[in-house]
């Protein structure tokens, strides 16, 4: 088959070697069982189709990204990249950076937030919690506000750890849900209607990631474009002359 000719339905960001970093849409699933659509097995399908391949394709799941979040993520395609790749997220020498909008503001315009999570048991939620509490783990991020419009705020977070629906979690605590993220007390809906929730989009967006390559010695820095929900929306057109007019000045 013609390698030109096949189209995925995601878009390729990065690849290389046995790396290829792609773009999730928001509401897709990272990783699903059989019969629930997902990236890891569109992933799969692919590789089969431009490789002409029957058989088990091997790919390694090294992150995931939240089924209502969109941007860049990264995998592996033999053992060895992988492991050595998981190790530098173990040991926190990836950066992840992720564009939100949320309503409201937080009170700084730039700090680090710290707190305590977990997931609750049996439901697809997480909480804020106490240093004390059965399962809590030490949640850290930085953040920054780039532009403000109205009652809307765009922040770029860099994660210190990668927590359980953690930016989601630590936003919502401080009173600035991420936009459209009803489940952590966003009041508006954010991206296109939906008949299903599961499918529901938010204004979470992983716009950079930055690894060393597992297998040669370079450096990998991704950007991953802003999505047509975020495109087509008013209230970011806004944000965007509002964050242009900083980077002019």
């Amino acid at each position: 088959m013609n390698e030109s000719s096949i189209t995925p339905p995601f878009d390729i960001l990065y690849e290389k070697g046995p790396c290829i970093c792609v773009q999730k849409k928001a509401g897709l699933l990272t990783q699903a069982p059989p019969g629930i659509d997902n990236l890891e097995t569109q992933l799969r399908e692919f590789y089969k189709q431009r490789e002409g391949k029957t058989g088990n394709i091997y790919l390694a799941i090294i992150h995931r990204l939240d089924r209502p979040v969109s941007g860049a993520i990264v995998f592996c395609r033999n053992v060895r990249a992988a492991q050595r790749l998981a190790a530098q997220f173990r040991e926190r020498t990836v950066r992840k950076k992720y564009w939100a909008i949320v309503e409201g503001s937080p009170a700084e315009d730039q700090g680090e937030w710290h707190d305590f999570v977990r997931k609750i048991p049996d439901v697809a939620q997480g909480e804020v919690v106490d240093e004390s509490a059965q399962g809590a783990k030490r949640a850290e991020l930085a953040y920054r506000v780039l532009a403000r419009f109205e009652r809307y705020t765009l922040l770029e977070v860099e994660l210190l750890t990668g927590r359980y629906h953690q930016i989601r979690l630590q936003c919502a605590a401080r009173g600035c849900p991420v936009w459209g993220d009803q489940l952590y007390g966003a009041t508006e809906s954010f991206g296109p209607a939906v008949e299903d929730l599961r499918h529901q989009h938010i204004a979470l967006h992983a716009r950079q990631l930055q690894f060393r390559h597992p297998m040669v010695d370079e450096m990998v820095d991704i950007t991953a474009p802003l999505t047509d929900a975020w495109n087509d929306s008013p209230v970011w057109q806004q944000l965007r002359t509002q964050l242009n007019r900083e980077v002019a000045s």
